[in-house]
């Protein structure tokens, strides 16, 4: 029989690509030419570290010729009115006229936080990853940047719509003088039982069970509609991110059962209100 020849070593199918093929930029791994390419150093470094000398000199200008609003000094016999906290805490405090304190104070704060460090592991999608691109995170975007507005205006409305007694005055009143007192808010489970002429607790079960419905819609119709989202994102990720979705799109709900229809709570509980 013939011998055949072989090789110890035999070569690998696979091409393999030197450094000068990286440099030139002819490796299928090299997307542009390095005449295109800026370096961070010393290009984007001279960058920010003009921005900052910019940033730091606009600060101390705004410190040294601009008067902070601060008030006359605090007295023990005198409370203001309204009791305004810092800007950045409005926010939390214009929840409190909408929600329990438990809620606006304790539970959406760490909902906020909680939702926050989910992010990465809520958000699988992997395109658009280092550049901003609105068309291929729609959702991401859209639920991110819908949050952050409302709690800009949250914090509008308690520095420039709230005076006395912390009620709503627009931008043409006087703040100053007081307003006469609305008319009562009402529950909504009571309103249910007055109305209907049912018992308090069939009233508090049917707001109860108006709850689980936003849930249970808000819950089915996206998985319906939307199918490679939620096959994309699997079970856990998907309940997870939007009941968070859900919860804040609630708050501006709340906020117009509030001012549209005079509801203060629309659920009771024994441990909270809603």
């Amino acid at each position: 029989m013939p011998e055949k020849s072989f090789e110890v070593f035999p070569r690998s199918p696979k091409k393999t690509y030197g450094l000068m093929e990286l440099v030139k930029g002819t490796a299928p791994g090299v997307e542009k030419e390095p005449e295109d390419t800026t370096f961070t150093w010393p290009n984007l470094f001279y960058n920010e570290f003009l921005m900052a000398l910019a940033v730091t000199a606009l600060l101390l200008f705004l410190s040294l010729y601009v008067q902070a609003p601060l008030e006359e000094e605090a007295s023990r016999d005198t409370t203001p009115n309204p009791m305004k906290a810092p800007w950045y805490f409005l926010g939390l405090q214009e929840l409190l006229v909408f929600f329990d304190p438990w809620i606006a104070g304790v539970a959406l704060p760490v909902l906020i936080m909680i939702g926050l460090m989910l992010i990465p592991f809520l958000d699988i999608n992997p395109k658009g990853r280092g550049s901003y691109t609105f068309s291929e995170r729609k959702f991401a975007v859209t639920n991110y940047s819908f949050g952050m507005a409302l709690w800009v205006v949250l914090i509008i409305i308690g520095v420039w719509f709230r005076g006395l007694d912390w009620n709503w005055y627009w931008l043409w009143e006087n703040g100053h003088v007081h307003k006469p007192v609305a008319a009562g808010l009402g529950d909504l489970p009571v309103m249910f039982s007055r109305n209907l002429g049912i018992s308090d607790f069939a009233g508090k079960a049917i707001s109860d069970l108006l709850m689980l419905a936003y849930f249970a819609i808000g819950l089915i119709i996206p998985a319906w509609f939307f199918k490679g989202f939620f096959k994309r994102l699997g079970v856990v990720r998907y309940i997870t991110t939007m009941v968070l979705f859900l919860i804040m799109v609630g708050i501006p709900i709340k906020i117009a059962l509030r001012l549209v229809f005079s509801i203060k709570y629309a659920i009771i509980t024994p441990w909270f209100k809603i």
